[in-house]
């Protein structure tokens, strides 16, 4: 079992079919197949350890991608918008490597050690020139296939490791073989160092269809993008679409689309305003929120087009509120909701989600997190309804703890957010002599708005209760998300000292 047998069966089955489009540059899925044998080769020759991109979306990406599988070699992709004091340990920790650098621009002052660099130009002209051998891949489904370095929230960066059981497990489990046809086209406007960014190469692969590559996102490019390659699917973390949403209102306009069927989303909390916003923007478009996390190799649980229709036009709120939800686990995946002390939980308490599956990892190179019945903490927090519908409230360490009461940040930021003069907001715990911990909250308001911060307080104690209510409140322009669309909060709570 290796990742590289969903491209080998892709391109045998359809070799003249488009697999990859940037700008006005194709390759077939044929192409792709030769060009990643190509690569191996080149892998194999440098004696490297682990192959990475560093660098923005590009042909690059899929053909390092398979070309490391049939190598044998772990792939690692970097983040391109790390400084080169970030990127110096992690490169420490790869050695030696084959890097694909982008060479067209210049590159920060990184010493690459003993890695051997390529630069995108030159690994795409000489994997699409060079014949590639007959070499027989390695097929141990237990061999790392991506390595990914996590965001390190809380300390240095863990290696996060995937097995090609795990990434292949994935794929075949939610991903229909060639179910795109010629005409499907999915844009992927994700960063290629992300887990959405490979899983968004893998499942358009398995499923046969052209995968539009947008390096650098932006609302008016995107809907550009859209028009111009005729895409039927689409992936966006929240913060896009909230910028896709603003643009559209921003300028009185409908989307011109009309080819655009469906829009998946994820990597983030999704406020539900946003969500409900863009529905009626587009209405003919299926909307499926999408869930997962590096160590569990992508999507674990999804909430699909129907939910999301029957929720917006309900006046019901309790199906209303199913459009906060993630939806429901993966066939092939199991969650548990579980307490401090590690007892499971049952319908609507809130507690930290488990995820227990053969997608499920669960791996670091510096530890196995996984306990001993197989199951993964995954660190976030949330409750499953008594239909079984998955609802996040943020990262177990986002908890605020006022007194002895647990709160939420994200329904105190649902409630924020419900007034028309605000924009954003989060919310978080702050030190209090009194209770240990008190919420406080950041609001961003939309241009031309102003509102009393009572009137806020009295917002969220109407909707929800006195103990929710933030004692300060502070504006500002923005708030700070990484480009997968999840607040940092640490950086707000700074602001609070």
């Amino acid at each position: 079992m290796n990742i590289a047998m969903l491209l080998q069966m892709v391109a045998e089955a359809v070799p003249d079919r488009r697999a990859c489009t940037l700008a006005h540059e194709h390759l077939t899925y044929g192409e792709l197949y030769r060009s990643a044998r190509a690569a191996a080769d080149i892998i194999r020759q440098s004696g490297c350890r682990h192959v990475s991109v560093m660098d923005v979306s590009s042909h690059a990406v899929p053909i390092a991608l398979m070309g490391a599988a049939m190598a044998g070699v772990p792939y690692v992709p970097l983040n391109y918008r790390f400084t080169p004091a970030q990127l110096a340990p992690l490169l420490a920790r790869i050695e030696p490597a084959l890097i694909i650098i982008d060479g067209t621009h210049e590159s920060p002052p990184v010493r690459f050690g003993s890695a051997t660099i390529l630069t995108r130009a030159e690994l795409l002209r000489r994997t699409a020139t060079a014949p590639a051998t007959d070499t027989a891949w390695p097929d141990d489904p237990q061999n790392i296939a991506v390595q990914i370095f996590t965001s390190g929230t809380s300390g240095p960066p863990k290696a996060a490791i995937l097995r090609h059981a795990n990434l292949f497990s994935y794929i075949v489990g939610s991903v229909e073989f060639l179910s795109a046809d010629d005409t499907d086209a999915a844009l992927v406007s994700v960063p290629p160092y992300h887990i959405a960014g490979i899983s968004a190469v893998l499942s358009g692969i398995y499923a046969g269809r052209r995968i539009v590559q947008l390096p650098e996102f932006g609302a008016a490019l995107w809907l550009d993008q859209c028009r111009r390659e005729n895409v039927t699917n689409a992936f966006v973390v929240p913060t896009m679409l909230a910028r896709i949403v603003d643009h559209l209102e921003s300028v009185d306009m409908q989307p011109d689309v009309p080819s655009l069927q469906a829009i998946a989303y994820g990597g983030g909390m999704m406020p539900t305003a946003v969500i409900d916003r863009a529905l009626r923007l587009f209405p003919h478009v299926e909307f499926t929120n999408a869930y997962g996390l590096t160590e569990t190799s992508s999507t674990i649980s999804l909430l699909g087009p129907e939910d999301h229709r029957a929720a917006c036009a309900s006046t019901d709120p309790l199906q209303r509120r199913r459009l906060g939800s993630v939806g429901k686990p993966l066939p092939c995946v199991e969650i548990q909701i579980r307490d401090d002390d590690g007892r499971v939980l049952g319908p609507d308490e809130s507690g930290e989600i488990y995820v227990r599956g053969p997608q499920v990892s669960g791996e670091y190179l510096e530890r196995n997190a996984l306990d001993g019945d197989g199951w993964f903490p995954t660190r976030d927090a949330g409750c499953v309804d008594a239909d079984g519908y998955l609802y996040l409230s943020g990262r177990a360490d986002d908890i605020i703890i006022r007194g002895a009461e647990n709160i939420s940040p994200a329904e105190i930021e649902d409630a924020l957010r419900s007034h028309p003069a605000v924009a954003d907001a989060a919310a978080l715990g702050v030190p209090s002599v009194e209770w240990g911990e008190t919420v406080a909250a950041v609001v961003v308001l939309r241009p031309e708005h102003e509102v009393a911060t009572t009137d806020l307080q009295h917002l969220v104690k109407s909707r929800l209760r006195s103990s929710r209510v933030p004692e300060r409140i502070i504006y500002r322009d923005s708030l700070p998300y990484n480009e997968m669309g999840k607040l940092l909060r640490r950086e707000l709570k700074a602001q609070f000292d």
